[in-house]
């Protein structure tokens, strides 16, 4: 009886820790394990295509983390997607020419910001704008274009 009561009280235990593992996983797959950036600046950049960028996406510098996509608007006199990113306030040194990119992780997974620095030697503040940027690479419009340029060179 009492290895019954034993045997019991393991398997609560493993199955209680089996379904904190599992919500862990979820909030660090939903990006929503991170509670926040501590100290950060805003700066922003437009962006013709965004693709399926969503708000708390990575920034990233040479693949590591700098920040997190804060917000997306869109600006209705340039016709243009707005990207406001929160930077790490310890990242203070990003030259103020540097490119953002929007990338994607693997094949078909989630869509992040890139930047690659400039040579500048002012750097990105609270409220910058990046300007040079390249939107993102829409599956689609790649698959179309292969297409017909496959179909160009038949003729």
């Amino acid at each position: 009886m009492k290895t019954t009561k034993t045997v019991e009280i393991l398997v609560g235990a493993f199955l209680a820790a089996a379904l904190l593992a599992l919500f862990f996983l979820a909030m660090k797959v939903s990006n929503l394990g991170t509670l926040g950036l501590g100290e950060s600046y805003a700066v922003s950049a437009r962006f013709d295509n965004i693709g399926s960028l969503k708000a708390k996406a990575p920034v990233t510098i040479a693949g590591v983390e700098v920040g997190r996509v804060s917000s997306i608007g869109f600006d209705q006199e340039r016709f243009q997607a707005v990207v406001k990113m929160a930077i790490q306030a310890r990242y203070d040194k990003i030259p103020d020419d540097s490119f953002a990119k929007i990338l994607t992780a693997g094949l078909l997974g989630e869509q992040y910001v890139g930047l690659d620095p400039g040579g500048s030697e002012t750097y990105l503040k609270e409220g910058s704008e990046i300007e040079i940027t390249q939107s993102a690479m829409v599956l689609e419009d790649v698959i179309g274009q292969f297409i017909f340029g496959k179909a160009r060179e038949g003729k």
